[in-house]
């Protein structure tokens, strides 16, 4: 029950604390959990972007509507998804299998070109639209390892991301930003810290069959 416990310590930290920052050892678990997230055929069409420099942070809380925990925060996490997802993409990614696993290419080859071929009859906007999919996955995981770690956190969907990408200066790495998390340690006098958490009861949303 101790990650109930961490989940149930967790909020979403509307004020941080600007003078305690995360130690690189708390980045380095970020990081890690990040690119251990599950994705959909396990493709990884998503980079993490860490931020923490407070001037790129004040330029980010203005295309954030001034939310201040962007400003604060220890650290912004900007995930981003690739704006090219095809053949080269994919093909990269079944090297890494060989390479990691030494699957023969008798197995590998058939589900490779299967998903070369469906990616290409897909539309761009509908291939975006599932790698950003992916993004709410990791999200849903650096939200929980923050809460195991304690490590307060502020996931953030409200946010212009054309200026992200302009301040990021995203198109050099073929991104676009989809999802900020601001993340760092809450201000004793945050208001929200000690409000008791609402959720439906658990009735209401567990159906057991």
């Amino acid at each position: 029950m101790e990650s109930v416990k961490a989940l149930r310590w967790r909020y979403a930290t509307k004020k941080f604390d600007s003078e305690k920052l995360l130690t690189a050892e708390k980045i380095e678990v970020l990081k890690r959990a990040f690119n251990l997230t599950a994705t959909s055929y396990g493709l990884q069409p998503l980079k993490l972007l860490l931020v923490q420099n407070k001037e790129l942070q004040q330029k980010l809380m203005e295309a954030s509507y001034n939310q201040k925990q962007v400003g604060t925060a220890s650290h912004v996490l900007v995930i981003g998804i690739e704006k090219e997802i095809g053949k080269s993409f994919i093909e990269k990614y079944f090297k890494y299998v060989k390479d990691i696993r030494n699957t023969p290419d008798d197995i590998l080859n058939p589900f490779r070109d299967y998903l070369i071929g469906d990616f290409q009859k897909k539309p761009i906007e509908e291939i975006r639209t599932w790698a950003t999919h992916q993004a709410y996955l990791v999200l849903g995981t650096l939200l929980t390892v923050c809460a195991v770690e304690e490590i307060d956190s502020c996931p953030m969907e409200g946010f212009e991301p054309e200026k992200y990408d302009e301040i990021l200066g995203l198109d050099k790495f073929n991104l676009q930003s989809v999802l900020a998390l601001p993340v760092g340690y809450r201000a004793e006098d945050d208001f929200f810290a000690d409000l008791k958490k609402v959720r439906r009861p658990l009735e209401e949303t567990v159906i057991e069959i």
